[in-house]
């Protein structure tokens, strides 16, 4: 049933011996005697994460992953150091607690936040025009490895880290530090993306920054790829804005300066967010082109009462 789900995801048995995806069995113990076998005891598994103890009855343990299809998780050099789990298909509703996907909670081998999904593979496909892509889950990252994007890589269960931003700029090229980051194109993906700028801001520094691609609302890069194809997937990718870009937009939007006191206060957050980049120069840059953009936006603009707002002139115009 596992293989049948992964091939009815179009994955091939090569994409599938690549990221060496497995399958958890339903019994509780299996993998407890397994490895007692292999001669590890429980408080080396407990560690290690794979197994825990019971809550219900006391002394007993049980496997952490059960009926799930797992996918290893590797550490930079390449070693396996955690796993993720999807539930079986069909079983989403028979325990609506259980969450479709969960991964190991952090160990000595494995700290959640300081790791992405294929960071060891992906490293060595990064170039000026291929950079990190990063997205949300596993089958993202499988399907564009799948489709040719051999840059992909994705958090591990949570939002982008400001250590998970450090890693892909310390392990990309110089010349490609600019990942791009995908969300979905609804209100949710807009919140994802404004908190990943706000994380990422204050370690800007020359030549570290990160573009942002927004997909059709209700699509994720899986779903995209498999349906659309590569090509489609590239014009987002092409049409990423540099974060930026982003920051004006977003604070435009919320103060769109239709008088001056919105406009001082559009100017007021621009600037104040440009002031929690800690790199001296690089804000300073920021200040400089926000205040030409700011400029430029409103230079040959009228001030004109908004539209539907019941205001009339109190002069006739002679």
């Amino acid at each position: 049933a596992a293989m049948a789900y992964l091939t009815g995801r179009d994955l091939t048995q090569e994409t599938i011996k690549h990221f060496r995806l497995g399958f958890a069995p339903s019994d509780g113990q299996a993998l407890r005697l397994h490895l007692e076998k292999a001669g590890y005891s429980q408080p080396e598994m407990i560690e290690a994460g794979v197994i825990r103890p019971s809550t219900r009855k006391p002394g007993e343990t049980y496997s952490f992953f059960r009926d799930r299809i797992i996918f290893p998780v590797k550490d930079l050099r390449g070693r396996i150091v955690a796993f993720g789990g999807r539930i079986m298909p069909g079983q989403d509703t028979g325990n609506k607690k259980a969450p479709k996907y969960i991964n190991s909670s952090d160990t000595p081998l494995f700290h959640k936040g300081q790791i992405l999904y294929n960071l060891s593979d992906a490293r060595r496909a990064v170039e000026t025009d291929k950079p990190f892509i990063v997205v949300e889950g596993y089958m993202d990252v499988i399907a564009l490895h799948q489709a040719g994007y051999r840059t992909a890589v994705a958090p591990l269960g949570t939002a982008m880290t400001e250590s998970q931003v450090e890693v892909l700029w310390k392990t990309a090229p110089q010349e490609a530090r600019i990942p791009i980051l995908c969300f979905d194109g609804d209100n949710a993906g807009r919140r994802a993306a404004s908190r990943a700028m706000a994380r990422i801001m204050p370690l800007l520094r020359p030549d570290h920054s990160a573009r942002f691609a927004f997909l059709p609302e209700g699509e994720d890069p899986d779903s995209l790829v498999s349906k659309k194809g590569r090509a489609e997937f590239d014009k987002f990718l092409t049409a990423s804005a540099y974060l930026s870009h982003l920051l004006w937009e977003e604070e435009l939007v919320q103060r769109p300066g239709m008088t001056p006191e919105d406009r001082a206060g559009l100017k007021n957050a621009l600037f104040t967010r440009a002031r929690t980049i800690e790199d001296k120069d690089v804000q300073e840059e920021y200040m400089r082109m926000l205040s030409a953009r700011f400029h430029d936006h409103f230079s040959n603009r009228r001030e004109k009462p908004q539209q539907n707002s019941g205001y009339k002139p109190f002069f006739k115009p002679q």
